[in-house]
């Protein structure tokens, strides 16, 4: 494998999780009998910059179809978290109606309409129509498009320079991320902000997050790699946040390095300095980490079969990528786990790739009374736990399984 960023040969392996289907290449009744695609999942780190990457083995404007099936707006802690977003860039920028917000991957709308709503003019560029559609429909103009180089000249000529260009879980999407990271410098006005949301990689290694590898997934990031990245396109971080989405996120600012505006803060070199202390920059610290996965797959199918064996129902709630890598990587299929609930109709009706596990409305769940709901968005876990507190009436409990079986 050649490594996305500096064009070198890839020889050392982070983690094999063997094979599996895009996880949110859901199947219809008839495609169950028809041919289904599996593509390695193996991932290679990079002895110069310590970027994890997998191979672009699904090309992306496949995986980001006009017929994708993920849509922001259903997760109230998303939404909840994208408002607190908006409120604390408008305050500490001044955003105001002479300002220009672009969101990259801005899906349906689920952000800038917290934007629109003060006024201040935004365009989201979104790759899928079906989210792009729905982002519409809410007044928000939306640009069906990958976004890199050509684009962002493009933005450039028409006059959509950028005051605020962000990303929200975009970053690790990008097989070409230097195409994607140099659209970025030129995109940017001279004094504007990026930032960009990402898992940080640290906690998927320190809390096994596994699952959070999939094919729509080309690269996971250290603040390190990224610093190095960015700074090779002319662009300086200067402040760092750390978030609790996604399992344990890094909100990054950064500017044009020639600008004189926004000093760079100490949160940078602190969390660098925190992320060497850990081995970050060393290639023992990912070369360990297949025995963490294998200590998961181990316990949770030990849970299932167990429980099955004592006559028990269980269902799981979340058809979410990170569910699909996790059901696939441990051979779980309907004789382990009978249905898997999701609130949003794109995927209700239809089967999990790989598993096959039907994608059912949440009334199913009062109809057959589990006795387990294994939760598989595990990041909102307590949004799902609230949602679905009633399960406990007929004595159901939850379970989750990252970073370890949890049953309460």
């Amino acid at each position: 494998m050649i490594c996305r960023f500096d064009g070198l040969p890839l020889t050392h392996e982070f983690v094999d999780l063997g094979f599996s289907p895009p996880s949110n290449s859901f199947l219809t009744t008839a495609q169950l009998n028809e041919p289904e695609v599996y593509y390695p999942l193996r991932l290679f780190v990079s002895e110069r910059t310590f970027l994890v990457q997998v191979d672009e083995y699904k090309r992306h404007d496949e995986i980001f179809s006009n017929d994708y099936v993920y849509f922001s707006s259903y997760s109230s802690t998303w939404l909840k978290h994208s408002k607190a977003y908006v409120e604390m860039m408008t305050e500490r920028f001044g955003y105001d109606s002479k300002s220009q917000i672009v969101e990259i991957a801005s899906n349906d709308g689920y952000l800038l309409q917290y934007f629109r709503e003060k006024g201040i003019p935004v365009l989201g560029i979104e790759p899928t129509e079906s989210t792009a559609k729905a982002a519409r429909q809410k007044g928000i103009e939306s640009w069906v498009e990958f976004f890199g180089v050509e684009l962002a000249k493009r933005m450039v000529k028409e006059g959509r320079s950028a005051d605020l260009l962000l990303g929200n879980n975009v970053l690790a999407h990008v097989p070409d991320i230097n195409d994607f990271v140099g659209g970025l410098a030129i995109a940017l006005k001279p004094d504007g902000v990026i930032t960009m949301e990402f898992p940080h990689l640290m906690q998927l290694v320190e809390f096994n997050q596994f699952d959070t590898i999939y094919h729509e997934h080309f690269s996971y990031f250290s603040l390190l790699t990224v610093q190095i990245i960015f700074r090779h396109h002319g662009l300086e971080i200067f402040d760092v946040q750390e978030l609790p989405t996604h399992g344990g996120s890094l909100r990054i600012f950064a500017k044009q390095a020639s600008s004189v505006s926004n000093p760079v803060q100490s949160s940078v070199q602190n969390l660098i300095n925190r992320e060497k202390a850990a081995g970050i920059d060393t290639l023992n610290y990912y070369q360990s980490f297949w025995k963490s996965v294998n200590h998961v797959k181990n316990a949770f199918l030990s849970f299932l079969l167990t429980a099955k064996e004592a006559g028990k129902t269980i269902a799981a709630y979340g058809a979410a990528a990170k569910g699909n890598t996790l059901l696939n990587y441990c051979g779980i299929k309907t004789d382990l786990i009978d249905f898997v609930v999701d609130a949003n109709p794109a995927k209700q009706n239809k089967f999990l790739p790989g598993s096959h596990i039907p994608v059912v409305k949440e009334e199913m769940l009062k109809i057959r009374k589990p006795d387990y709901v294994v939760i598989l968005p595990w990041n909102i876990k307590d949004e799902i736990r609230e949602q679905l507190s009633y399960i406990r009436d007929w004595g159901g409990q939850f379970v989750t399984a990252i970073p370890d079986i949890f049953i309460g």
